[in-house]
């Protein structure tokens, strides 16, 4: 069976200057012949179908995290970061939000 590496570059939002750089993150996932094929049925150009995919998710991501920071800083009297690139990081630096585990939750 032959697969297909599809190469996606999204951009990380650094907070190691003033001017707050932008890094590349890469992402690489496989697909079969027959993903690939079903993938050409609907778009011209898979890798850019995909990275539109991940973009678009991140972006609902994004305005459920920038929500949930708002309700929190109106709540608590928090002034709240300008810019939606430090409001993300200020939502999981006050733990409004933190990353998906895989872990299942226990029942206590």
């Amino acid at each position: 069976m032959d697969y297909w590496v599809v190469r996606v570059a999204l951009i990380q939002d650094g907070q190691d200057n003033y001017y707050h750089r932008k890094k590349i993150m890469d992402y690489t996932i496989t697909i079969t012949e027959t993903e690939k094929k079903s993938l050409e049925y609907i778009t011209h150009d898979v890798d850019d179908w995909i990275t539109n995919a991940a973009k678009a998710r991140a972006k609902i991501a994004k305005n459920e995290i920038i929500a949930k920071l708002v309700a929190h800083c109106n709540a608590n009297s928090i002034s709240l970061a300008v810019g939606e690139d430090a409001q993300v990081t200020q939502a999981y630096d006050l733990g409004v939000v933190e990353k998906a585990s895989s872990e299942i939750p226990s029942r206590d």
